[in-house]
């Protein structure tokens, strides 16, 4: 069983404010072995996109093995637009507001480039799974396609299937956290004018700004 503490964070979307303001609250204590897992969307809709993926860069290039950096489906839809694999319209998903946050920078930034294509697609605990927007049910975590990590929902949501682990996801929005016996939900909207939300996992304490 996991002993250390875990802080999950719920979908930012470009709202490096908040994120800020929930890192400066948190007490997320690294040097104690206490890991941070960001589940995704760090881009798209939100002012400032390109600060929210310095932030979590620098945590990552700081602490290493402590700080865990999860694939959204808008950094999956985003990747695959910046490398011309996929022509999005600008106003799709927020993203002209993430092109102008990276002042429509070409080349673009290889660091950054880096970055989205080293997210992962879950992580996972002697008792959670940490994944962006849910599992299949009734599937093996190995089988499980990158789709479903990414964009999965009602299929998920409306089941009772027990995982064996409790699972950690964002994507869907809800006014307030969702949290059920095998479940927590975590995207409470930031960028709509709702809370970001941060979670200790082994305590079940919830932190929002």
């Amino acid at each position: 069983m996991t002993k250390h503490r875990i802080f999950a964070v719920g979908d930012i979307h470009g709202c490096r404010a908040k994120l800020e303001r929930l890192m400066e609250i948190i007490d997320w204590r690294p040097e104690n072995r206490e890991e941070l897992v960001f589940l995704g969307d760090y881009i798209d809709r939100g002012p400032d996109s390109f600060g929210v993926v310095e932030a979590v860069m620098e945590l990552k290039n700081r602490y290493r093995d402590r700080v865990t950096l999860l694939k959204g489906n808008h950094e999956h839809m985003f990747i695959n637009f910046i490398t011309g694999r996929e022509n999005l319209a600008l106003t799709a998903n927020g993203v002209a507001l993430t092109m102008r946050s990276y002042n429509n920078n070409s080349p673009f930034p290889v660091t950054h480039l880096d970055f989205y294509q080293g997210l992962k697609l879950y992580y996972e605990t002697d008792d959670h799974i940490f994944v962006h927007a849910g599992l299949r049910p009734g599937v093996p975590l190995a089988e499980q396609n990158e789709i479903d990590f990414l964009w999965i929902r009602e299929v998920f949501l409306e089941s009772e299937y027990d995982f064996g682990k409790t699972i950690v996801f964002g994507h869907t929005p809800f006014r307030e956290p969702y949290i059920i016996p095998g479940r927590a939900g975590l995207d409470t909207g930031a960028v709509f004018g709702g809370a970001l939300t941060c979670l200790e996992v082994l305590e079940g304490r919830l932190i929002s700004v």
